[in-house]
């Protein structure tokens, strides 16, 4: 295999001027393309490409391989959504990989507390992260369960160290100390590991040659591949495996039960999609908050965008206030549609976007949260109740974050997928031997009678990990995601924007400098929210900065690049018809292509 561009970059130093030209090159290729959050990753994806395998293969490959290697800020015990374009069908679907509340999860179990503890036992939803990647493989791939575990297990007897994961052990240390098999496990011989030296985790290997053993007796007892696959996964969910997972939190304080372990199933599910300027974008349903871009899409189709400038005062204005009214309805009204009524034909209405477009005050940041009706838009028009949700202003901190995975193959497919929880941000929790960190997600729920997403037994939380895949025509154009929270889709719709309105090329489109609207309620910690604040890189220029304050936006700067975010996509130049893929510069993103 000819490699073309393998790229990570460890640290960059730049001026506080906007870069005239892309900080690195856009990656082409002819056969494939990995985009991902470390080399380690994008690399396992490479090694199924190279021996044949297809996008989704690649895709589950790094999933897994991530789960090894960037700890920081994801684990085996977290999730996985995925968006997938399967060339072969010329379909979208989604792959629901969210982990669902135990069993015991009621609101009555978190009496007298403003929100549900973020880290810890507590802290965990059901892992989904082997159920959704067994799913998607098992129905879309072509390898076994095995073949992209290889490069995983081999990680997880051991890879050299590096130092973006090195100083996250070190600073995150104090909250895993309450932890004995979370130090036993990520601080061997009580230290941390430096960059550099071999960073070992034996209990998790174990466990994944585990999930590889199970597939390959079924296959040697003449099972199909789907089932070898699906005993590997039950392998995991059942048996003395979970025994030992769920007897580990809850010895702990947690509440994962056996039963809640062997009801989980992730599901495929049909994406919801709109159009911006002649592509169409495909998100997953309002159990997370993909849907929020596609609002905000609806939204700036009635603005002319490319003749008020890139990075404009007036271009990053209008964007910012369009977030604010989608976000406001995300916090609103989604939430897990097994549970809730969602007015999703009302929320994507081109109708609705035209009556809410109204709002935007071109003069004015509005400071205010301002959800709309869209149940009157509705084929059955009704009248939405009263915002149950409280408003706590106040600093939002950071998010624990994610990773992001996006994949292109030359027979065209795509695969995008938001791997995320289990991370070490504030202290994580290893179940007992299994070297599995369970998941942060239970803090997404809210505690509020009547909120949409209100915490209860089975329910999948309102996260913010959003996987995005943009067709033209239907054929495949492009795969994207990034890590960040709340502001994932922030950073998602500005690269579609450069690209789709701006012409930019799609490294530079991802190079570009950044803004956030903080003007919207956290998914963590206490829902916090900061009215009003605008994150902005200094790659904006100083006097757009100056008319942004004018009109209201309470700036905080950020040197240039260096937005915690981090862009990764994958896709088809149409001017080419060739491959391409980006990668963020910002957290150190990582490009395989050849």
């Amino acid at each position: 295999m000819r490699l073309t561009a393998i790229a990570s970059v460890a640290a960059l130093l730049v001026s506080a001027a906007a870069p005239a030209q892309p900080l690195r090159p856009e990656f082409p290729g002819t056969h494939a393309v990995v985009a991902a959050g470390r080399t380690y990753t994008a690399e396992a994806g490479a090694e199924m490409l190279a021996g044949g395998g297809n996008a989704i293969d690649a895709g589950v490959a790094s999933i897994f391989a991530a789960a090894v290697v960037e700890i920081s800020h994801f684990g085996l015990g977290g999730e996985a959504p995925m968006v997938i374009y399967h060339a072969a069908t010329r379909e979208v679907v989604v792959i629901n990989g969210q982990g669902t509340a135990p069993g015991a999860a009621t609101p009555a179990a978190f009496a007298g507390q403003t929100s549900i503890p973020a880290n810890g036992p507590l802290a965990a939803t059901i892992p989904a992260v082997v159920d959704a990647a067994s799913l998607a493989l098992a129905r879309y791939g072509t390898k076994s369960l095995g073949e992209v575990l290889a490069p995983a297990i081999r990680l997880a007897d051991g890879f050299p160290m590096y130092e973006f994961l090195s100083r996250y052990l070190a600073s995150e240390r104090k909250g895993s100390e309450p932890y004995a098999d979370t130090m036993r496990t990520y601080y061997p011989d009580g230290r941390v590991t430096r960059a550099g030296e071999m960073f070992r985790q034996p209990n998790l290997a174990r466990t994944l040659r585990m999930l590889a053993a199970a597939e390959a007796a079924s296959l040697k007892a003449g099972e199909p591949r789907e089932k070898a696959i699906g005993r590997a996964r039950d392998a995991f969910y059942t048996g003395e495996f979970a025994r030992r997972l769920s007897a580990a939190v809850r010895a702990a304080g947690g509440m994962i039960t056996e039963a809640d372990l062997a009801g989980y199933h992730s599901k495929i599910e049909r994406p919801y999609s709109v159009t911006y300027r002649g592509y169409t974008v495909h998100k997953a349903g309002p159990w997370n908050q993909s849907p929020v871009l596609l609002q905000t899409l609806n939204l700036l189709e009635g603005f002319d965008l490319r003749a008020m400038g890139h990075l404009s005062a007036d271009s990053i204005h209008v964007m910012t206030e369009a977030m604010k009214l989608a976000y406001a309805d995300r916090d609103r009204f989604y939430g897990d549609p097994d549970f809730v009524k969602v007015p999703m034909a009302g929320l994507l209405s081109k109708a609705y976007a035209q009556q809410r477009r109204s709002l935007i005050d071109m003069a004015r940041a509005s400071r205010e949260q301002r959800p709309g009706n869209p149940s009157s838009f509705e084929a059955t028009p009704t009248a939405d109740a009263a915002d149950p949700h409280v408003t706590r202003v106040g600093v939002t901190g950071e998010s624990g974050d994610t990773t992001a995975i996006e994949v292109a193959d030359k027979d065209g497919n795509l695969f995008s997928a938001t791997p995320s929880s289990g991370w070490l941000l504030g202290g994580a929790f290893v179940a007992g031997d299994t070297g599995v960190p369970m998941s942060n997600r239970m803090q997404a729920f809210r505690l509020e009678p009547g909120s949409p997403n209100i915490v209860a037994p089975g329910k999948r939380p309102r996260t913010t990990l959003t996987p995005t895949i943009v067709t033209r025509d239907g054929a495949p154009f492009l795969a994207i995601g990034t890590p960040g929270g709340d502001s994932q889709d922030q950073q998602i719709l500005q690269v579609l924007v450069n690209v789709i309105d701006f012409g930019l090329p799609l490294q530079a489109a991802v190079d570009s400098a950044r803004f956030n609207t903080l003007s919207i309620q956290s998914s963590f910690g206490e829902h916090r929210i900061e009215p009003g604040v605008l994150e902005v890189e200094r790659g904006v220029a100083e006097a757009t900065r100056a008319a942004l304050e004018a009109r209201g936006h309470v700036l905080k700067l950020y040197p240039v690049a260096s937005y915690p975010t981090g862009i990764v996509a994958a896709g088809v130049d149409t001017a080419t018809g060739k491959l391409r893929g980006a990668a963020d510069v910002r957290r150190e993103r990582s490009v395989v292509a050849w």
